[in-house]
């Protein structure tokens, strides 16, 4: 209960997934539709967050936006926790050749900011949800391989390993039921931190035209709309900024709560 970070970061994150699942019902307007009149009209009883350049409601889009961005976000999360945590547990479980082959590949792809190989990637196969999961994968599964070879060093000469060796358990249920679950919490912490990184990812490339396809509700596609009108209308550039910094501000309360709760130092 002292907590406040994880029941803070926690009550956000549900609501904001309570929204992305219930966006259908929840948008009061098709976020696509289009009308003319109502061009860039400010906050008002119809519109409350008003509407962008194409008259379409942007509490609408920004609501169906949520979908987007955690849809993308947990799949990426997902993809690169399972491909790091296989990697990470065969380079610091059996070392050797495979250690040396894993960390110079680490080496390459830690040498280039992650969000330069992801546009670089992303400009390549063309904008798409799909494509866009791909691209962040790909650079995003190198920190938790890292992560988890360390954590697999760490623990795979104590003696309960040593003793469920020694009984003649297979490597497949060495990792299952005595390697995973003793290294998940800084694996699950840092997974929360890494969703945080993949949505503002997610809303970087869609701002610049790489990430969802073209009327695609987005955050980052609707801020590059805003930029435009800044001026004019701060009001459409605003609404989803405001979105984004307060999902990624959710989410690290999240990971900083889980990190004081699942790590007796930090609550010390």
């Amino acid at each position: 209960m002292k907590n406040w970070g994880l029941r803070i970061g926690g009550a956000a994150v549900g609501m904001i997934t309570v929204v992305a699942v219930l966006s259908p019902w929840l948008a009061p307007y098709d976020p696509l539709a289009i009308a003319l009149p109502e061009e860039l009209c400010l906050p008002q009883g119809a519109h409350l967050l008003g509407c962008d350049a194409n008259g379409s409601d942007i509490l609408s889009i920004l609501i169906y936006g949520t979908r987007i961005s955690l849809e993308v976000g947990f799949a990426v999360t997902g993809i690169s926790v399972l491909v790091g945590l296989l990697l990470g547990t065969i380079a610091g479980y059996y070392g050797g050749w495979r250690d040396g082959v894993l960390m110079r590949f680490l080496d390459v792809i830690f040498a280039f900011p992650g969000i330069i190989l992801a546009i670089a990637l992303a400009s390549m196969l063309g904008p798409s949800k799909g494509n866009l999961i791909l691209c962040l994968s790909l650079t995003g599964w190198a920190g938790y391989a890292r992560l988890v070879r360390g954590e697999i060093q760490a623990i795979r000469h104590l003696e309960y390993v040593e003793a469920a060796r020694s009984l003649g358990v297979s490597d497949r249920r060495l990792f299952l039921f005595h390697l995973w679950p003793n290294i998940l919490s800084p694996v699950l912490v840092a997974a929360t931190f890494g969703l945080a990184g993949t949505i503002l990812a997610e809303a970087s490339l869609s701002f610049l035209g790489i990430g969802v396809p073209p009327g695609t509700p987005s955050w980052g596609s609707l801020l590059s709309f805003g930029k435009d009108v800044l001026l004019e209308a701060p009001h459409v550039a605003t609404f989803p900024g405001l979105a984004i910094m307060g999902t990624v501000l959710a989410f690290h309360l999240l990971g900083e709560g889980l990190r004081r709760q699942l790590d007796p130092k930090a609550r010390k």
